[in-house]
């Protein structure tokens, strides 16, 4: 077992990265982060995500197309302008070049519903929370396989559905952009909350 501050050394290493290199991902070391995912707690057991792993070029192309389609209708009509100063230090543009040049997607999909017996479907429980906690458990997993990544979330996420090919009782939760930080990559400086801020403890 790994020593616990060891742990929280590795966890702080951890950076969101906009700017990534073209080396492939091991599909094998995926695939396992993707089990340590699905090994998350869920509402009453119902497992309610789906992950949809792209590599091609041509499908990371067509989203990428279509979430810069979406962003530019989010700055233009959605946004408030307290939002827009909130996202400033990010420096964030419509462009997201990294969909394409990252070279694995992986789209987190949640199921609203789930088929108990043909025709008949019931809702699943928690579903926000597990494929939260799913989500956590897969970042984590990527990390100390060596990966760099963002989570990104274009708004509305609904079109993804049918981009990847998903059922109706499924809604888009995010895209986990995966690879290796480009050498020299800029990262935004951002200072986390202290220790003391995030914790009481009742003893």
């Amino acid at each position: 077992m790994m020593p616990m501050e060891e742990a929280l050394t590795l966890a702080k290493k951890r950076r969101t990265i906009r700017n990534f290199d073209r080396k492939p991902v091991n599909l094998d070391e995926i695939k396992t982060c993707l089990e340590i995912a699905a090994t998350a707690p869920s509402g009453a057991d119902m497992q309610p995500w789906h992950f949809c792993i792209i590599t091609s070029e041509a499908k990371k192309i067509e989203i990428r197309q279509a979430c810069e389609q979406v962003e530019r209708e989010f700055y233009d009509r959605r946004i408030s302008e307290v939002w827009r100063q909130d996202l400033k230090k990010l420096n964030l543009q419509v462009e997201k070049p990294f969909l394409s040049e990252a070279p694995c997607l992986i789209v987190i999909f949640k199921q609203l519903t789930h088929e108990d017996q043909p025709g008949h479907w019931i809702p699943n429980y928690y579903v926000n929370e597990s494929v939260g906690i799913a989500t956590g458990f897969l970042i984590q997993a990527l990390h100390q396989a060596g990966y760099a990544m963002l989570t990104y979330t274009p708004a509305p996420i609904h079109f993804l559905t049918k981009l990847c090919g998903r059922p109706d009782n499924e809604i888009a939760e995010m895209i986990l952009v995966v690879g290796h930080a480009r050498k020299g990559a800029q990262l935004p400086e951002l200072e986390k909350k202290k220790f003391e801020e995030l914790v009481d403890f009742f003893e």
